[in-house]
């Protein structure tokens, strides 16, 4: 009686087919092959799911074996094996520490430790140099599936009571796999290298250690979690930490306090305090955008913040999105002279919610009056001000924050009107990309998910009139199957900043939906009521953030139009202080912001704290200064001073000082 095949058939990635006997493993398909491919090879790509070479093969399949040159593949084994060898090193030293789980993140991975003193800075070196060692030896890693008793049994005896919770999470049936690497062993289910020489031993580095809670459960075990990052080669971890320097240097949040531009308080979880430097940024960029969505044929709107519940459960976002909600209860009954707020008529209490995006209450701005596909397509914009229920511990500055302004607007337009809005968009938003600094960027094209509305049809059309609107404008994409809205198509726009990190801030989106929902209707060339298309469209995202990713963009030295103090006059001496005044009123008349220094302070002390505060132009004045109605202007960044006429300075300035779109 046989369980299964006695051979099986193996399709290479060349569309080629073989028949090996069942229970090959990848390695030895890959020795089958070449003795070269045997010996580069890492794991194997098995109907889609990553492959450990000593895992069998036991049925017909698609194979392709990876090696080091392969980057998604090469990257999770030597990070995972890191782990694993992390936590060899650790109990190595200290025989005592229990062991728990280390999973791979982005750009590395961490293990979380029981032990009963903290980690140090010099433990980390002690493990760091362990590790090396341990890689130096290269230890053959091996793999065996056990009966849930034999582990269960094993870890007891080796007194790890974690692996023990873990393995009696894992579901009945379900195969217990074991990993050696040396004669260490751990609890995994894989895949990894072949053995600890594989990993790259100097690629890799500890970065920090933090504390955990076991499963995340604030009434469980403190636990001690090291992070470590890992490349395929030195090099790529050198630009990496590098970046780590760079985006340290300049990070918003230090920045922020630097330059005087907003704070954060816990009274006020996720939400900005704008200072005037802060909100001089915020309203320059938000003019700007004004005038570029009027120019682009825009008309801009606002809608109420606070909005009844029972909008909220036409469009659907009651049922789906009222974890994200704040909720707001308010008593109607209330006539004012009661003001306990404890005493509530509940029949007269109506639930309502802050905004968490402005979509319904734009249809509700295109539902009054009736409208003809004459006014189509009608392009509604809102600087609108959200609030979302973002958990604490996701918050960031001001890039991930629960209260924000979107540049937000909706295009209600025909189905043949919406590649012509694509393609219209594409290059508005290109242009406004260009004027503040990111030429480039990147459309990624996600397309209808496995759950969806809609017929085949629409969506075909949808999707192509996508794909037409972006070859028209002569842009490439990435696609990206399967991740579009269940209601439509959608492009998502990433900007890559200064030091190489990526951000999504534009998006288009295609919604049918919320239309038909909240009935929303035009009259039709043959006089009958037909349903709009409803497009979705940012083109920075949040304000707070796209100002958070310019602050770091451009390490505080922001574009001068942009600065928020554009000049300091500052005096040499007291002498000067009369033409100081005067200094700066020519340049604030010329639309310059411009202040004065005027203090009993040493001018290199001035320089060094304006510079510190990122002030774009430092005009100097002594004796010299006001007897030949000069100033003698230093930049930003430049050691190099030089003197120049009081007008041609205020003449320059003033042209650097208009907005990029009016210029």
């Amino acid at each position: 009686m046989h369980d299964g095949p006695s051979q099986i058939s193996l399709t290479f990635p060349d569309g080629n087919a073989r028949s090996f006997k069942a229970g090959i493993t990848p390695a030895e398909v890959a020795a089958d092959i070449s003795t070269s491919l045997a010996k580069k090879a890492i794991s194997a790509d098995v109907n889609g799911t990553h492959w450990d070479l000593q895992w069998p093969i036991t049925e017909d399949a698609r194979i392709a074996i990876n090696t080091m040159k392969d980057d998604a593949p090469a990257l999770e084994l030597i990070r995972h094996d890191l782990a694993h060898i992390m936590a060899r090193a650790v109990q190595e030293i200290w025989p005592d520490v229990k062991v728990t789980i280390g999973p791979v993140i982005d750009n590395g991975w961490y293990y979380d430790f029981d032990r009963e003193e903290p980690f140090t800075p010099e433990d980390l070196g002690r493990i760091e140099a362990r590790m090396k060692q341990i890689i130096a030896a290269r230890d053959p890693v091996r793999t065996e599936l056990w009966p849930r008793e034999k582990a269960i049994e094993h870890y007891r005896g080796t007194h790890e009571p974690y692996k023990i919770e873990l393995i009696d999470a894992i579901p009945e049936g379900q195969p217990i796999r074991m990993y050696w690497h040396g004669d260490w062993q751990d609890l995994c289910r894989g895949p990894h290298l072949q053995h600890t020489g594989q990993v790259p031993a100097d690629a890799f580095k500890l970065m920090s250690v933090a504390g955990a809670y076991w499963r995340g459960d604030s009434s469980r075990q403190m636990l001690q979690r090291i992070y470590g990052v890992a490349f395929q080669n030195r090099d790529a971890l050198k630009k990496y930490l590098h970046m780590l320097e760079e985006a340290a240097k300049r990070d918003h949040r230090k920045l922020g306090r630097e330059m005087d531009l907003f704070h954060m308080q816990e009274e006020a979880p996720g939400q900005v305090f704008w200072h005037p430097n802060g909100w001089t940024i915020y309203t320059q960029l938000q003019d700007y955008m004004r005038r570029k969505q009027r120019a682009g044929g825009y008309h801009e709107i606002n809608t109420p913040q606070v909005v009844d519940r029972k909008l909220w459960e036409a469009s659907g976002h009651w049922d789906k999105y009222q974890h994200h909600m704040f909720i707001v209860e308010v008593d109607e009954s209330r006539d004012g002279e009661n003001d306990d707020a404890a005493v509530k008529d509940k029949a007269q209490t109506r639930i309502n919610a802050l905004k968490p995006m402005n979509c319904p209450c734009h249809v509700q701005v295109f539902n009054q009056g009736l409208k003809s596909y004459r006014d189509l397509p009608l392009r509604l914009a809102e600087f609108g001000s959200c609030a979302r229920f973002e958990p604490s511990g996701a918050l960031h500055g001001i890039m991930r924050v629960r209260g924000f302004t979107q540049d937000d607007a909706h295009i209600f337009c025909t189905e043949d009107q919406i590649q012509e809005e694509c393609a219209r968009f594409i290059d508005f938003l290109a242009d406004i990309y260009r004027e503040l600094g990111f030429p480039e960027f990147e459309i990624r094209f996600a397309t209808r998910p496995e759950k969806r509305v809609g017929t085949e049809e629409s969506w075909d059309y949808v999707e192509n009139a996508l794909e037409n609107a972006i070859k028209a404008v002569g842009r490439d994409y990435v696609l990206e199957p399967g991740d579009g809205a269940f209601y439509g198509p959608k492009l998502d726009f990433y900007l890559t900043d200064a030091i190489g990190r990526v951000w999504q801030c534009g998006t288009f989106q295609v919604d049918p939906n919320l239309p038909e929902r909240l009935g929303a209707i035009y009259i039709a060339p043959n006089g009958e009521k037909t349903r709009p298309f409803m497009l979705h469209r940012a083109t920075l995202g949040s304000f707070e953030r796209f100002i958070g990713i310019l602050i770091e963009e451009h390490a505080g030295k922001l574009p001068f139009w942009l600065a928020p103090r554009q000049v300091v006059v500052a005096t040499i001496v007291s002498e000067a202080d009369d033409y100081a005044h005067e200094v700066v009123a020519a340049l604030r008349a010329a639309g310059i912001r411009a202040e004065t220094d005027t203090r009993n302070e040493k001018i290199n002390y001035k320089v060094r704290e304006h510079s510190v505060a990122k002030v774009p132009v430092i005009l100097a004045l002594g004796h010299r200064e006001v007897e030949d109605r000069t100033v003698t202007l230093r930049r930003l960044g430049e050691k190099q001073t030089r003197v120049e006429p009081l007008a041609e300075v205020v003449t320059a300035l003033s042209a650097e000082a208009t907005p990029p779109d009016l210029r």
